[in-house]
């Protein structure tokens, strides 16, 4: 599984499985973040179902869809509240990992 490092705190990916939360636990993150929304693509697993995974391993979790494309302001408040919330690491994923970076480049404007 790949990932890239955004800030000290915030890393991006794309579509995980819940079988990759033990690793993703073991790279050292606390906290999980999922910008993709449910059947954005046939056969991607739920979000519930790695929210579950996560939880089982003592991770926090988040649900924070962004239709590609679509980034609203109530995304960016979601997602900055999240990461307020949130022990990082954080660790986010979407289909490919840019809603997440485009996300957290909108949070830091909106943060000044």
């Amino acid at each position: 599984m790949e990932y890239r490092q955004i800030s000290d705190d915030y890393s991006v990916a794309g579509q995980i499985l819940p079988e990759d939360v033990a690793a993703i636990k073991a790279a050292g993150f606390n906290s999980v973040i999922c910008n993709r929304p449910d059947d954005e693509q046939p056969g991607q697993p739920s979000a519930a179902s790695v929210e579950a995974a996560a939880k089982a391993a003592g991770m926090e979790f988040r649900y924070i869809p962004v239709v590609s494309g679509q980034i609203t302001g109530d995304n960016v408040a979601d997602q900055a509240a999240a990461l307020q919330e949130l022990q990082g690491p954080v660790f986010a994923y979407c289909r490919s990992g840019a809603r997440c970076t485009n996300l957290y480049g909108l949070v830091r404007e909106m943060n000044g």
